[in-house]
């Protein structure tokens, strides 16, 4: 039964991505899950500040949290590579992934419904504060906690896919069995002291060894919405997430 519904998740997911009506295209979804009540969900109030919710502050009967990773092709970080500015490719593929995880999130909360599976989901993005830029649900922490990468001197989650991508997940009230987290460091620079080409590529200085300016990069993201007024809310960059960790981890 637990794996049926696992398989069941997993099938919903390609099935969407392989049926999406993108411009964008995507390389093989990860899935991963976590139980609810793993502690790391706790820690992260103290990581991340105590704004962040609880899988049962979402869900009070949640027993699974469920991560994916949707990771652009490899046409589109060599786009975003070539180009001085932020090409219009990875642009597109910011609006075309959230509104995909949007459409797989909802598609995975009808048919575990018909199965008696209760689910919530979250936003893809700009479930946020916009003063201070503190967010109840951070989808790439949760899906660290679902085994599906490292984190890297970029503040990205790197997969065995890389990080050149978009994340999604949801909270639901059947159990799963939790995935492995990875037992090697996927991030060249914190495993070797090797590579910061994070840093040395993020074109305003927001990211550095000591963290990531959040208001700087912001400031960032909202004038280069300011290039896309067609493409609505494009609030994006990814400079320091076209490097060697791009498509695939270091490892």
């Amino acid at each position: 039964m637990l794996l049926n519904i696992a398989n069941q998740i997993i099938e919903i997911i390609n099935e969407q991505i392989n049926n999406a009506q993108t411009v964008t295209c995507y390389r093989r979804p990860l899935i991963g899950f976590a139980s609810a009540h793993d502690p790391l969900f706790t820690q992260m109030k103290e990581i991340i500040g105590p704004h962040h919710l609880l899988p049962t502050d979402l869900l009070p009967t949640a027993k699974t949290v469920v991560a994916f990773f949707l990771p652009f092709a490899e046409d589109i970080v060599k786009a975003h590579r070539k180009s001085p500015n932020i090409p219009l490719e990875w642009s597109a593929a910011y609006i075309d992934t959230n509104a995909l995880i949007e459409t797989i999130s909802q598609e995975l909360k009808r048919e575990l419904a018909s199965s008696g599976i209760s689910a919530v989901t979250q936003k893809a993005t700009h479930n946020f504060n916009e003063q201070d830029l503190t967010a109840v649900w951070s989808h790439k922490s949760v899906a660290y906690v679902a085994g599906l990468g490292t984190f890297g001197l970029n503040q990205m989650l790197i997969t065995p896919s890389g990080c050149a991508g978009r994340f999604g997940s949801l909270i639901i009230s059947a159990e799963v069995p939790p995935s492995p987290r990875p037992a090697v460091e996927y991030c060249s620079y914190k495993r070797e002291g090797k590579c910061q080409f994070c840093i040395n590529n993020c074109p305003t200085g927001s990211l550095t060894q000591e963290g990531l300016n959040k208001q700087k990069c912001y400031e960032q993201l909202l004038k280069v919405n300011q290039e896309f007024p067609d493409l609505g809310l494009c609030d994006v960059c990814g400079k320091c997430a076209i490097g060697p960790c791009a498509l695939k981890n270091d490892g």
